[in-house]
């Protein structure tokens, strides 16, 4: 398996909290955006360890008002010998009255289909891919508007699913995949819907850059201190 840094970061949480095991099923939730496809890439080359026993499969929701994943993409996963799956989901006719469209939803939609999918197909594992700013952005988010020290966790067992969400990003600067996917051919597919301005995600994403500096380090130590609460100097 190549050895660069992106793999690096995500060897480094897969083995910290145990995010690939033996045996394991696992379903990828495929947006076709550098994530997700750094993701599955990383997946496929790890197949090719010695004992590696685990498999998985690529799962693409299709929103009624998202376009089609690009054929590059699909092309690089039959390259790499993915299991590609796609499945439409109506998420415009799911909204009730009074309720306004969002990338929250749409989101919550599609990862709710992805442990569907994953309970009714025997996958013990949904993988997704957030990556270290998505997950330092939602710890703001939640401080600053829920007044709630919470967010995104490398490893999430659910109670109402049969399943285990894994980030094996965890640890990974939005940097770091940028680069490796212009490197690899696959940067530059975003979602393009009409709702995605309703997001406060990039309000957070700015607050970040200014408190860290843009930083990798200084981002990777935010992380640690959420890992080393020390509930003896809190009120």
């Amino acid at each position: 398996m190549e050895k660069n840094r992106l793999y690096s970061l995500i060897d480094k949480a897969v083995f910290d909290y145990k995010l690939i095991e033996k045996g394991d099923r696992i379903l990828i939730g495929a947006s076709g955006g550098k994530d997700s496809t750094a993701l599955i890439e990383y997946f496929s080359n790890r197949l090719r360890r010695p004992n590696a026993n685990f498999s998985f499969t690529a799962l693409y929701i299709h929103t009624d008002f998202a376009p089609p994943l690009p054929q590059g993409i699909i092309d690089s996963f039959k390259e790499w010998n993915v299991d590609f799956r796609q499945l439409q989901v109506n998420t415009l006719e799911r909204v009730k009255a009074g309720q306004k469209m969002s990338c929250y939803w749409c989101s919550s939609q599609r990862r709710l289909e992805l442990n569907r999918y994953a309970a009714e197909n025997g996958y013990n594992k949904v993988c997704l891919g957030h990556h270290l700013d998505d997950i330092l952005e939602t710890f703001l988010m939640n401080a600053l508007h829920k007044g709630v020290m919470s967010t995104m966790i490398p490893r999430l067992k659910y109670d109402k699913f049969p399943v285990t969400i894994i980030r094996p990003l965890c640890y990974t600067p939005v940097e770091v995949i940028i680069e490796h996917a212009k490197k690899n051919g696959y940067f530059g597919y975003t979602c393009t819907c009409n709702y995605q301005e309703n997001s406060g995600r990039k309000d957070a994403r700015k607050k970040l850059e200014i408190l860290t500096d843009g930083d990798e380090k200084t981002k990777m130590r935010l992380m640690t201190a959420l890992k080393n609460v020390n509930l003896e100097y809190l009120p």
